[in-house]
Formats: structure tokens, sequence, C-alpha cells
């Protein structure tokens, strides 16, 4: 992927980013995986593309509660969805971080197609053999101030649930283990880099994910079935895309007092 720079843009070149945008609110919407990148070029064919480092982005058409709300492609893994939000959170200055994908569930946790909203974020394949391995994990575990949605209906039916994130899809030996060590009911590749990146910017972040696939002791569903995740990628993402107006309208009615809690550094240029 060419560095990014303004002739990459091409007619764009000229135009303002979304922030700079007289009185506009800007949400950023992160997507990780290839497939559900590729589901949304089926989804939105004719929406014009911006590249980044990390690929492309484009705006949703008709800014979904009065929000300009950019989607960008992040890439896979950890290194990719931390330097992805970063690169996000200082281009678009958002307001609200958002990361739509799919995960892998556990079987007998969780239901195929069912959204997972999450409220805690932890890392799973940091090994430590000198100190505390828990210390370790507990280091990137996050916590996601949803306090702004207040109590149930949500927008849409969802179930909150802590996602855990690895570079590696799930291994059928270690299913046991996520579910009682870390009570687990589904895992991710880039959520948790990406919930991190959001609250050591001081950035509120929404996570949906809807579960593409699960996974047992046995094996995976789609495993040896690209073309099948692809399919269901599509499936997911039409789902999470069809409800996001929804999401974004909560947020856009959120308190008009409320600041997000918990975070550990204050955004840059904040006091």
């Amino acid at each position: 992927m060419p560095r990014h720079d303004a002739a990459a843009d091409g007619p764009w070149a000229a135009g303002p980013r979304p922030h700079e945008t007289a009185s506009s609110q800007v949400v950023a919407v992160v997507v990780s995986a290839t497939a559900e990148w590729r589901a949304l070029e089926k989804l939105y064919p004719g929406q014009p593309r911006r590249r980044s480092p990390f690929g492309e982005w484009f705006t949703l058409p008709g800014d979904p509660a009065g929000l300009v709300t950019a989607l960008v492609y992040g890439g896979w893994g950890k290194i990719a969805a931390a330097a992805s939000a970063q690169y996000v959170i200082d281009r678009f200055a958002p307001q609200l971080l958002v990361n739509l994908g799919t995960c892998g569930g556990l079987a007998g946790q969780v239901g195929r197609g069912e959204v997972l909203l999450a409220d805690e974020t932890l890392v799973y394949d940091i090994v430590e053999q000198m100190t505390d391995p828990d210390e370790a994990i507990a280091a990137f575990t996050t916590a996601i101030d949803l306090s702004w949605l207040g109590p149930p209906p949500y927008p849409s039916p969802v179930r909150r649930a802590r996602l855990v994130s690895a570079d590696g899809d799930i291994v059928p030996a270690q299913v046991d283990g996520l579910r009682d060590r870390f009570g687990a009911v589904a895992a991710d590749w880039e959520s948790g880099a990406i919930a991190w990146t959001a609250a050591r910017n001081g950035v509120p972040c929404l996570i949906l994910r809807a579960v593409s696939d699960l996974v047992d002791s046995l094996g995976g569903e789609v495993y040896d079935d690209a073309a099948e995740f692809e399919r269901r990628s599509v499936e997911v993402m039409t789902t999470l895309v069809g409800v996001l107006p929804a999401w974004l309208d909560a947020w856009k009615r959120r308190p008009p007092d409320w600041s997000p809690r918990g975070f550990t550094l204050q955004r840059k240029g904040t006091t």
C-alpha cells in the first residue's frame, strides 16, 4: 500500500476532510477484515472512495442521524487495528469510534447470527513467562463506557458481552479455556486493539460484532471454507449497517452532560 498523500485522493484531493467541514459532526466506523470490507463494497457500490495508508474509506450516504459517518477499512489483526484506529482518530477527530464486524462464537455459549455489544475487551494471546501472566492480560483489558445508552431496550437486539481478541482464529483446543478462564462467548482479531486505542485517546467507542460461525473442541464451521465465510460476512455486514443508524441516533440523543469515564490518558488537544 503506497503512503497516503493528496495526489492519491485524485478528485477528492481538493475537498475537505470530514471534520474540516463547517458544523459537521463526525463518527468513524472501522471495518477490519477484508471479507467484511468486500461486503460493504457490495452494499455501497456507487460511493466514491478515498485512499488511506490502510486501504479505502468513504462516507455513508444520507448522513444518518445527522452525523457525517466515515467507513474506513482498517485491516485485520491487532497491529493494523491499533494503527488504523489511531490514524482514524488523528485524521477525522471523531466524536465516536465504531467497530463493526464478524466474530467467531464458542459453540454452546452463543448462537450464530447473534449480535454482541462489547462492554469489555480482552487480548488473550499475550504470553508472559517472567512475571505475572494475569497482570499482563489485565494491562490490555479495556472496559467500554456504554452509560450513554441508558438502560435497555437498546436500539436493536444485542447481547452485552466481553469480547476476547487474538492474532489468530479460535483454536479448537482452546475453546474450553477461553470459556472457563475468561468467560468468553466469542472472539475476534481486532476489537481488543481498537477499544484499547480509543481509550488511550479518550474517544468513546462502540463495538458491534455478529457471530458469523461457531467453533467447538472439534473444529470450526468455516475453517475449510473461505467462500462460506465471505457469504456470511455479507449477511453480518448487511445486518450491522442496517441497524447502525438507530445506534447513531441513540448516540446523538445521549445526555447533554455525558462524558466518558475511566480513560487513563486525555485526548490530544484537550485540557
